[in-house]
């Protein structure tokens, strides 16, 4: 069931952007399968799985940095910069290799990318896009694998631009590339990340409470949130699918 907080004007939508990790996909276990792979590869103890799909959000270095902090004494920022390398450079490589061994689509995504499609291909005028904080090869292989790319004219990742979410700068190069002011694009994302890069850039935010970070989620509240990727369509749709 979704919750309205700021009704968005679908009927003027022009750009949907949605996040990836905890909004389209659920790859929490092999994120962490990658993160503990590179904690024993620096000599480090693992971590519970739950405590390090916490760490999502922000992208993989500082979810690394995030993973060596916890326990040691310092903050992720003063994580000696040559464990940093050597330990996110293990998990860039194990990440890759293994990053489809059990991350799949959230129930309804794939039906409701076709249904948004649908809309375009009927009533035309509208793009979709992926803006991540992953590294962008495999955030595209993912999105590949899984049958979900041929949806999105682009997929960027974290280091497809100069700064990451929330600074806006990927949203505002999409919206620079569709033509899509920012009354008429929407951000869709899993955690407080996603709301504050729709902010930051001026667009609608839509929440979705079942991804990483529903327990942050509502810190800086999105104009609506949703339950399941199967009410994008209701909410996003300015008129009924097939009429």
């Amino acid at each position: 069931m979704h919750r309205i907080f700021r009704p968005i004007p679908v009927e003027s939508l022009k750009l949907l952007v949605f996040d990836l990790d905890g909004t389209l996909i659920d790859s929490a276990q092999d994120l962490c399968n990658s993160v503990n792979a590179a904690l024993t590869h620096v000599g480090r103890e693992t971590l519970p799985d739950p405590l390090v799909a916490g760490y999502v959000g922000n992208g993989a270095p500082m979810l690394m940095r995030r993973a060596l902090a916890h326990g040691s004494g310092v903050t992720p920022d003063r994580v000696d910069e040559e464990l940093q390398a050597r330990a996110y450079a293990y998990f860039l490589g194990y990440y890759r290799e293994h990053k489809l061994d059990f991350t799949y689509a959230y129930d309804g995504v794939i039906e409701a990318l076709a249904a948004l499609r649908a809309l375009h291909d009927q009533k035309g005028g509208r793009a979709m896009a992926v803006l991540t904080n992953k590294p962008v090869r495999p955030a595209q292989g993912i999105c590949e694998g899984l049958g979900m790319a041929g949806y999105f004219l682009h997929v960027y990742g974290g280091d497809s631009f100069k700064t990451k979410k929330p600074d806006p700068e990927g949203l505002r190069s999409l919206m620079e590339e569709t033509g899509a002011t920012p009354e008429e694009t929407v951000m869709i994302g899993d955690s407080k990340v996603d709301v504050q890069v729709a902010r930051n850039a001026g667009t609608w935010s839509l929440g979705c409470a079942f991804g990483f970070g529903p327990q942050n989620l509502m810190e800086t509240p999105p104009d609506v949130v949703v339950d399941s990727a199967a009410e994008w369509t209701t909410v996003l749709s300015p008129v009924k699918i097939g009429s």
